[in-house]
């Protein structure tokens, strides 16, 4: 991907990642207060996670990148479907799995076989569930493993860092504008950022990569922020994050620490370099206990639990995430439909 220099200045918002004057980097503007983005993004408050791949047909969270491409067989894709259920449940938006840690593409990718296109069903999920939340004028945010255990899975030696970094940004590069010709990327969730040092991860061209083509998408890294002793700290929960605490993967925009809630009281100023960010929380959590299908995963929380969840997750303005898993079948499962819609009478959305 060709480098492309600005010469002019931008008007800067806190908060808000935009080219400036003579500037090698895209980087947050320093900030105690949501920019413009961030504070769409707390409004939206409230989406749809969506697990769906390789790993649907095996009834397995993980899988090591070694599966066959022929055992992803949904018998459809029904995308609309996927982004009704949100819609009618008072969503605002969702977030696709495009590639889990197991490495296997929902898209055609020119970059490896280890996609649909191997697949008996080659549907390009990713292009299906953009055209649909062009149609129902839903938010669409990317999820995208940063551990790749079918590319890179010898994560101990850093020699092969530079040949599949160049992998990762080249797949970024082919997802925006594929999503993009259809909707706005408004959030990319990426994951396996433990798997490595910190260092060792292209996080500053992955945000300039992003933000460079989509400058309104929010982009965070799970497990987001170190200690004070430890920038690259793994896990820092959230009743244990404070203010200033180090950005572990900046830079970003945002904080995650799937499956936990914020804590009360919730930071929101952290730091890098001497700087002060501001980041809200997005809380993800399963509907059942799964975050991939599985015909095993019968049990489901319910309403009172979802409702909790929800007042907690959204208070302070941080935001939460209900994962629904598609079946085996390309269809979301009743049961969630109907949770959601339940839950959505109770909260009045």
């Amino acid at each position: 991907m060709k480098k492309i220099i600005i010469s002019f200045a931008f008007i800067i918002l806190a908060g808000t990642s935009f080219p400036i004057e003579n500037s090698k980097k895209t980087v947050p503007i320093p900030a105690v207060q949501p920019g413009k983005y961030q504070l769409e993004q707390i409004k939206r408050q409230y989406g749809m996670f969506i697990h769906f791949g390789i790993n649907t047909f095996q009834d397995q969270e993980w899988t090591d990148g070694s599966v066959s491409p022929l055992t992803y067989t949904p018998r459809s894709i029904d995308a609309e479907q996927w982004i009704q259920t949100a819609k009618h449940g008072g969503m605002k938006y969702v977030i696709l799995v495009t590639k889990h840690h197991d490495g296997f593409c929902l898209w055609d990718s020119k970059y490896t076989d280890y996609d649909v296109a191997s697949a008996v069903n080659k549907t390009n999920v990713l292009v299906e569930v953009a055209k649909a939340c062009k149609k129902y004028k839903m938010g669409m945010g990317i999820y995208y493993s940063l551990w790749d255990r079918n590319r890179n899975g010898n994560t101990k030696d850093s020699t092969l860092d530079g040949a599949y970094n160049d992998y990762l940004i080249n797949q970024l590069s082919e997802i925006i504008p594929m999503v993009q010709k259809y909707t706005p990327i408004i959030e990319f969730w990426f994951d396996g950022g433990w798997e490595k040092p910190n260092y060792r991860w292209p996080v500053q061209r992955i945000y300039e990569t992003i933000k460079t083509a989509a400058p309104q998408c929010q982009i965070g890294i799970n497990w987001s922020i170190g200690t004070s002793g430890n920038p690259d700290q793994h896990m820092v929960l959230p009743q244990d994050q404070k203010d200033g605490y180090p950005i572990r993967y900046f830079p970003s925009d945002f904080r995650l620490g799937d499956p936990y809630l914020p804590s009360n009281p919730d930071p929101k100023i952290f730091s890098h370099d001497g700087k002060s960010y501001y980041m809200p929380w997005e809380s993800t959590v399963c509907m059942s206990q799964r975050w991939f299908y599985n015909t095993k995963d019968t049990t489901y929380k319910s309403v009172d639990e979802l409702e909790k969840l929800y007042k907690i997750a959204t208070a302070r303005d941080n935001i939460l995430i209900l994962n629904c898993p598609p079946n085996r079948e390309g269809k979301m499962r009743n049961k969630d439909a109907e949770l959601l819609i339940s839950l959505k009478k109770r909260l009045k959305l």
